[in-house]
């Protein structure tokens, strides 16, 4: 099949595009507001987007708390998703108010970050403390405006348990990372595989 994205006439019971740009690893974003009360929430429009320096973004439909945390305050921390912290993960999804902490809903432990405000999830196995960069609206390519705001992340601390942590690399099947996929469907990353990149010569 094919079809007019921009008409978005597939026919189809649900819009296939979310489940055709996946597994999408899932930025579980901590903030503080003005006052310090801390949020926690998950994105699954998420990635890193650079690695000199270390940049990370991800966007928000809606001027959700998240968003208007990091723009008080200038800082965010994004900790990895696990399978073992799955329904934690789904709980934060929640529309709790403001106010709500996310952190007790989830029966998560907020632990200090060194080099920001907002804390991280004690139980998740790496947490990327970031200082804004900076806030992006989005549009079409016409330049209409989207639903959705962009915010893009300077890593300044990492943190990473040292228990996956295997002949000196990060083994994300030892930390059980799970991605979004499509629909209500994610993935659980339990088995890697390597490839070497080929030498080209002409």
């Amino acid at each position: 099949m094919h079809y007019d994205a921009r008409r978005n006439d597939h026919g189809l019971p649900h819009d296939p595009f979310k489940a055709l740009v996946a597994p999408r690893p899932i930025g579980w974003i901590s903030t503080v507001d003005a006052k310090g009360q801390a949020n926690l929430a998950p994105y699954s429009y998420f990635n890193a987007i650079c690695d000199k320096p270390h940049l990370v973004m991800f966007s928000s439909m809606g001027r959700k708390d998240t968003l208007s945390n990091i723009e008080a305050t200038g800082a965010f921390v994004c900790n990895l998703a696990t399978y073992a912290l799955r329904e934690a993960v789904n709980m934060t999804s929640a529309p709790a108010p403001h106010g709500v902490s996310e952190f007790e809903l989830a029966g998560l432990v907020p632990a200090p970050s060194v080099a920001v405000a907002p804390p991280r999830v004690a139980q998740a196995p790496v947490a990327l403390e970031c200082e804004l960069v900076r806030v992006l609206p989005l549009t079409d390519a016409a330049g209409a405006p989207a639903r959705y705001t962009a915010a893009i992340g300077e890593v300044v601390h990492i943190h990473i348990d040292d228990a996956i942590i295997r002949d000196g690399i990060v083994d994300l099947a030892a930390a059980g990372a799970i991605a979004r996929c499509g629909y209500r469907q994610y993935a659980h990353v339990d088995s890697l595989f390597e490839m070497k990149r080929p030498d080209y010569r002409s």
